[in-house]
């Protein structure tokens, strides 16, 4: 990758977290502040930074439109919408909708549940739309392993070594309690990534039967135990089973008996 392109990529990484000065931004990516100067002000003419009248710059507006083309690309999105925000709306906890992409959980839409804020960096947030997070580490993420075909999970398994190589054995412990995970059809973490959150997750059934997203419900740790989530699990497995059939899946009929309490919508189109 061209140099230039990996600066300027990583500030924007790093603009993620919230604006930064000339200073900050230049300590960021290692370079002068005249070069971090020049990548921001090119940033800055294409929309993608925004300089703030305190000097430090944020991420700009053309950024997030771009972002949002993006997910609304991705149609599973718009297909879930009303059944995260009927489950919502029912329990007032956190639901939200990932993928599995390239080893981490992508989020692609969130409902907040109807809890007091939290502050941009606090764990409670790491799983706002377009965050993403190690698949092993969550309850999201080891749904869709689960699911995965033996020779995709066990690549994935070998490589957590972070070599590359796959000399390193898969470690046991993993491939077991996704094994559990796969014949109980849910997953569920106590504390989950970074400690704060408790969280259970269901998948989301795709044309050929295997999974394609993943519906989550969670809640700060420190306001909802897991067996009170526990508790909403069949509420959880009818709306990703019904998620699937109004997406064209073909889910196993466990759950979905009207408990979710939404509509099915018309499949969207993949034209």
């Amino acid at each position: 990758m061209s140099q230039t392109v990996d600066r300027a990529l990583t500030i924007l990484a790093s603009l993620g977290d919230g604006p930064a000065s000339l200073e900050q931004a230049a300590a960021r990516i290692g370079v002068h502040k005249s070069t971090a100067l020049r990548l921001l002000r090119t940033l800055q003419e294409h929309g993608f930074v925004h300089r703030q009248p305190d000097h430090r710059y944020r991420l700009g507006g053309r950024l997030f439109g771009l972002a949002q083309q993006a997910l609304e690309g991705i149609d599973i999105r718009q297909v879930a919408a009303p059944y995260l925000a009927s489950l919502n709306e029912r329990y007032g906890h956190t639901v939200q909708l990932a993928v599995l992409e390239d080893g981490a959980v992508l989020y692609l839409d969130r409902v907040e549940g109807r809890y007091p804020a939290v502050q941009a960096g606090a764990p409670e947030a790491a799983g706002r739309i377009g965050t993403r997070i190690p698949a092993a580490a969550c309850a999201a993420g080891k749904v869709l392993l689960a699911d995965l075909p033996e020779e995709q999970l066990t690549a994935f398994l070998e490589d957590l070594d972070g070599s590359g190589t796959g000399t390193e054995p898969p470690d046991p412990r993993l491939r077991t309690e996704l094994e559990a995970v796969r014949r109980r059809g849910w997953a569920a973490d106590q504390g989950g990534y970074r400690e704060a959150v408790d969280c259970v997750a269901a998948p989301i059934i795709g044309a050929e039967g295997r999974s394609i997203a993943v519906c989550t419900i969670s809640a700060p740790a420190r306001l909802a135990v897991e067996a009170e989530l526990s508790r909403l699990l069949p509420e959880l497995l009818c709306t990703a089973e019904a998620i699937s059939l109004a997406y064209g899946g073909s889910p196993t009929p466990r759950w979905c008996e009207n408990r979710c309490g939404a509509k099915h919508v018309v499949r969207a189109s993949r034209t």
